[in-house]
């Protein structure tokens, strides 16, 4: 494990870097949504698009990995919501809490630091894990607090998580990454040195703004947060393992890349989601800086299990 922390450790320091330069002032809230959106937009959306240009939707599309892990993890999502229930808060924050409880910072840590640790191949099962996050659990939220506001599912929630998706650039780049591998379609030498140069900014500029990020966060109702930082660390990757490794086995490799990516701390789009519904946005503020903090170690370790 020691050797898999070592090799953690770099990651880390970027986002304590980036931590201890929105902490001291030195880059500002301002700063760092500006670099939060050139990532999302514009470096993240290059790797993926290269990453998904270069893989085979059939090669990487099992749909044993994808009932594993939609399974496990939505054992967590009702353990969560449960758990919410039972404390008397509504179905509002109950879906903010059991998101928290399941989605990980796939996007903006898991993929560039599995993909090193764990090797190119962990490249597809990575990407079907951000799938199912972002069109089934990234939709369900939406449809769980709008359906509970309005009483009702209408066509008009379903129209606004169809545009949320299409409007994903993650969602986007992936899609046509796929779309130019199945046509077989050759990027050109300067297209893809482009593509290199651009989406080689996503894993510094993510690790970087994830640190930036979590300086304005509040470390307020510890006892909730630490609940939802031990289901997202512990409980779920302990269910998708079991998932994947008895219920519906799917290959070693491809099992283990699953139960690292389900080890990842509280991604940082919950809170986005939180605060723009006005829903627990303290809670979900806590919950991702304590995980993060937390995972420093408990990443290593599932890693060094699953390897």
């Amino acid at each position: 494990m020691l050797e898999i922390l070592l090799q953690t450790l770099p990651f880390f320091a970027l986002i304590g870097l980036g931590y201890g330069a929105g902490r001291t002032g030195f880059f500002t809230p301002e700063a760092t949504a500006y670099l939060t959106k050139f990532v999302f937009y514009f470096a993240l959306s290059a790797m993926l698009f290269r990453f998904a240009a270069n893989l085979s939707l059939a090669a990487i599309l099992d749909w044993s990995f994808v009932f594993a892990y939609l399974s496990g993890t939505l054992c967590i999502y009702v353990l969560a919501t449960a758990v919410a229930l039972l404390r008397k808060r509504g179905v509002e924050e109950a879906a903010v809490e059991a998101q928290c409880a399941v989605i990980g910072n796939v996007g903006f840590l898991g993929i560039p630091m599995l993909v090193l640790l764990l090797g190119e191949p962990a490249i597809g099962p990575v990407m079907l894990v951000l799938a199912v996050d972002l069109i089934v659990f990234g939709s369900l939220i939406v449809i769980l607090i709008t359906g509970s506001r309005d009483g009702r599912v209408s066509i008009g929630i379903l129209r606004t998580v169809g545009l949320g998706l299409l409007q994903n650039p993650m969602i986007v780049s992936i899609s046509l990454g796929l779309l130019v591998s199945a046509l077989a379609l050759p990027i050109p030498g300067p297209v893809n040195e482009f593509l290199s140069i651009l989406g080689a900014a996503a894993t510094p500029g993510a690790l970087f703004a994830i640190g930036a990020s979590l300086a304005t966060k509040s470390a307020e109702r510890l006892i909730v947060a630490g609940w939802l930082s031990f289901a997202k660390l512990i409980l779920h990757p302990a269910a998708v393992a079991v998932a994947a490794l008895v219920i519906f086995p799917v290959e070693p490799y491809a099992a283990g890349v699953m139960i690292a990516a389900a080890a990842l701390p509280v991604a940082g789009n919950v809170y986005i989601l939180a605060q723009h519904y006005g829903v627990a946005p303290a809670r979900v503020s806590a919950s991702i800086l304590v995980s993060t903090t937390l995972s420093v170690l408990t990443i290593s370790a599932v890693i060094a299990a699953v390897t």
